[in-house]
């Protein structure tokens, strides 16, 4: 959203910083989260047993908070605080998702990811180069996550098969919309940050890369979620 994007800041002796670079930065970033929350979750998996798995909750709780804060304090955080920060919350997040090794196969985790992956790198492709502005889409998104989270929560006491189906199917549209929005916001940031004539020094280029790294890389866990249970039909 638009809310964590990084203030504009005077420019600093040093060669200019390029759109590409950034762009570069955002996505090996958001591959170091997902390898990161991937590691930790096999690990944790081969010692992690069901009457364990409630113990997780207070991760859950940590994860939302580091994610929050880490959204709203990114344009005052200084490079390596916000590196910390979302590192710490991907290896939490691994923790959580341990725990879909309980009630889906690896057959289907992996074919889940596969999807995942061609999905992502598709609207992520239609995002950086359609010349089509999906800065308008943003009230629509928003709302639509809204009723996402509140269908699901609703869900939780109502156990309605036919809204879970409705809410699975409606988080991929969703995450894959969420996708090229991103990747537009963050090409977007990033030729600001070229056209302004900002040095490619750490702060500001890293700023932006770990805010753009969270979007898709939340982007792509949630997609990654909805799909898989699609595919192993529970």
């Amino acid at each position: 959203m638009d809310i964590y994007r990084p203030q504009p800041q005077a420019a600093v002796i040093g060669s200019r910083v390029s759109m590409r670079e950034v762009m570069q930065q955002v996505y090996l970033w958001m591959m170091a989260g997902l390898g990161l929350s991937a590691l930790v979750a096999v690990l944790l998996a081969t010692v992690l047993t069901e009457a364990l798995v409630p113990l997780l909750l207070p991760a859950v709780v940590v994860e939302l908070v580091l994610v929050l804060y880490l959204s709203m304090r990114i344009t005052k955080m200084s490079a390596e605080r916000a590196t910390t920060v979302y590192l710490a919350y991907a290896a939490l997040n691994g923790v959580t998702l341990a725990t879909i090794f309980f009630w889906a196969s690896l057959t289907d985790i992996w074919l889940a990811l596969f999807a995942t992956g061609a999905m992502f790198a598709a609207m992520s492709i239609i995002g950086f180069t359609t010349n089509i502005d999906l800065s308008g889409m943003r009230s629509y998104l928003l709302m639509g996550l809204i009723g996402l989270i509140v269908a699901s929560v609703i869900n939780i006491f109502w156990a309605s098969s036919a809204l879970y189906w409705i809410v699975t199917y409606a988080g991929v549209l969703l995450f894959v919309a969420l996708t090229a929005y991103d990747t537009q916001w963050i090409k977007r940031t990033a030729t600001e940050i070229e056209v302004a004539g900002m040095s490619s020094g750490e702060a500001t280029v890293r700023r932006v890369a770990i805010i753009g790294a969270l979007k898709l890389y939340l982007d792509f866990i949630n997609l990654f979620l909805y799909i898989l249970r699609i595919v192993s039909d529970r």
